[in-house]
C-alpha cells in the first residue's frame, strides 16, 4: 500500500509536469486579441482605432504565430504600433517582416528592445523570479537590426527610437514621441522631450521597457497616452493573483493591461489618478525567448485601443 505522503508528492509531481505541459504545448500558442477604448481625443473627434503588436520574439518556422499576426490586419486598424522584440533568433527577420507585411501597408511607428539588438541565450530558470532575471548575459550575439529597421521604414512606419514625428491619422495630427530601449539602457528622452506639438491633437509616448523614468517622464509633457511591451504579463502568473514579476521597475498591478500613470503611481495604489495621470497600455506581447518558451495563466496577446473623446477635453 502507498503511504499518503508518497501518494502526495507523486500527484504534486503530476500536477507540476502537467501545468508544464499546458504552458509550453497549449497557452503559449492561445493567441487573443484583446480590446479597449480609452477616452482621451478632444470632443467632437471620430474614434482612432491603434493596433498595438509587441514581443513577437519570431523564430523561423513558426507559421501559425505568422498567420495570427498577418490576419490582424483585417481589423483595418487606423494606426499600427509595434512596441519591440519582434526578433528571438538570428535568421528571423525575413520571417517576421512576413508576418508583419499586411501591417506594413497601414500608417504606423515602432521601437526596438533588446532582443531586436541581441540574440537570446539560455538561462536558469530558476532566475526568472529574481530581480537578476533581465541580465544580458556576458558575451551577446548582435542581431540584423538594420535589417529589420530598413524593413519596418520601407513599409512606411515611423522609427521612434529617440525620435519625434507628427502622423496626420484620418482627421487627427497625432505627436508621437519614442524611446530606443530603456531595458538595455538606450533611452535618450531629452533629446525629444517637450510638450504636444503645435497644432497636435494628442500626444502619444511609445516605449519598449515601461521604466518609470520614461513614464514620468512622458507623463509631464502630457502624454496622453504610453504604449509599452517588455513584461509579457508576467509570463508565468498565478491564477487569482497576477504576475510574480515584471522584469523591471514597474509594479506588478500594471504588468498587463490599461491603467493611468502619474509620477508615484505604483506606490500609491489606493489613491485615485489625478486628472492629468496619462493612460498607460502595457501588452502581454505574443511571444516569448525561445530558451523559454512557456506561459501560465498569461496568454499572448495583441491590442486594439479604440480612443474616443474625453468628456470635457477641448481641441
Amino acid at each position: 500500500m502507498t503511504h499518503p505522503l508518497t501518494r502526495s508528492a507523486l500527484a504534486l509531481t503530476a500536477t507540476g509536469a502537467g501545468a508544464l505541459a499546458y504552458a509550453g504545448v497549449v497557452e503559449r500558442q492561445l493567441y487573443t486579441l484583446r480590446r479597449w477604448t480609452l477616452p482621451l481625443l478632444p470632443e467632437g473627434a471620430r474614434p482612432l482605432r491603434v493596433l498595438q503588436v509587441s514581443d513577437i520574439h519570431f523564430v523561423p518556422g513558426q507559421e501559425r504565430k505568422a498567420r495570427w499576426i498577418r490576419d490582424l490586419a483585417g481589423l483595418r486598424p487606423d494606426l499600427v504600433v509595434d512596441t519591440g522584440d519582434n526578433l528571438s533568433h538570428e535568421r528571423a527577420v525575413p520571417g517576421v517582416l512576413d508576418a508583419l507585411r499586411p501591417l506594413l501597408e497601414l500608417p504606423g511607428a515602432f521601437v526596438m528592445g533588446s532582443n531586436d539588438y541581441f540574440a537570446p541565450a539560455p538561462k536558469n530558470p530558476a532566475r526568472y523570479l529574481t530581480p537578476r532575471y533581465g541580465e544580458a548575459p556576458r558575451t551577446r550575439v548582435e542581431l540584423p537590426t538594420h535589417e529589420l529597421r530598413d524593413g519596418m521604414l520601407a513599409g512606411g512606419w515611423a522609427d521612434l527610437d529617440n525620435a519625434r514625428t507628427t502622423l496626420q491619422v484620418g482627421d487627427l495630427a497625432l505627436d508621437l514621441v519614442g524611446v530606443d530601449d530603456p531595458h538595455i539602457g538606450r533611452d535618450r528622452y531629452d533629446d525629444v522631450a517637450g510638450p504636444r506639438a503645435d497644432g497636435a491633437d494628442v500626444l502619444l509616448g511609445v516605449a519598449h521597457a515601461p521604466y518609470q523614468r520614461v513614464l514620468d517622464a512622458m507623463h509631464a509633457d502630457g502624454a496622453s497616452l504610453v504604449l509599452a511591451g517588455h513584461t509579457h504579463g508576467g509570463q508565468l502568473c498565478v491564477p487569482g493573483y497576477g504576475a510574480l514579476v515584471t522584469n523591471c521597475d514597474l509594479d506588478r498591478r500594471r504588468a498587463k493591461g490599461v491603467s493611468r500613470w502619474w509620477p508615484g503611481a505604483a506606490d500609491r495604489p489606493d489613491v485615485e489618478a489625478p486628472q492629468d495621470a496619462s493612460w498607460l497600455h502595457v501588452s502581454a506581447g505574443l511571444g516569448t525567448s525561445r530558451f523559454a518558451p512557456v506561459r501560465f495563466a498569461c496568454r499572448p496577446e495583441a491590442s486594439l485601443l479604440t480612443l474616443v473623446p474625453a468628456v470635457g477635453r477641448a481641441a
